[in-house]
């Protein structure tokens, strides 16, 4: 099942790949300014990887969106069919959870 962690926890991998690709992006650049052959086919075949990288993320990121805005659609009319399950589910992890802190208060 889709959770809002594994949404939060895509996001953050998208922000750190976008990162790494515009440090290699600036590696690239700065590399640019030297010379030889052989520097400009590695530099060549790293922006063709890197266009591929930057397509597929961005495909990742719209298909995490898609699911995402799908899944709080679900969640939202699950919500207004069943608004009395929602509610004594909620009331039940706010019991668990106050029950729960106060045996950990309870310790000290």
């Amino acid at each position: 099942m889709y959770s809002l962690s594994d949404a939060a926890t895509k996001d953050q991998l998208i922000t750190d790949f976008k990162a790494v690709v515009h440090d290699a992006e600036e590696l690239l650049n700065a590399a640019a300014s030297q010379g030889g052959v052989k520097l400009g086919e590695v530099r060549a075949k790293t922006e063709e990887s890197l266009r591929i990288a930057k397509a597929r993320m961005n495909e990742a990121q719209g298909a995490l969106r898609v699911k995402t805005k799908a899944a709080a659609r679900a969640t939202d009319a699950y919500a207004h069919e069943n608004p009395w399950k929602v509610v004594g589910i909620s009331a039940g992890v706010a019991a668990a959870v106050g029950l729960v802190v106060g045996l950990l208060l309870e310790r000290r």
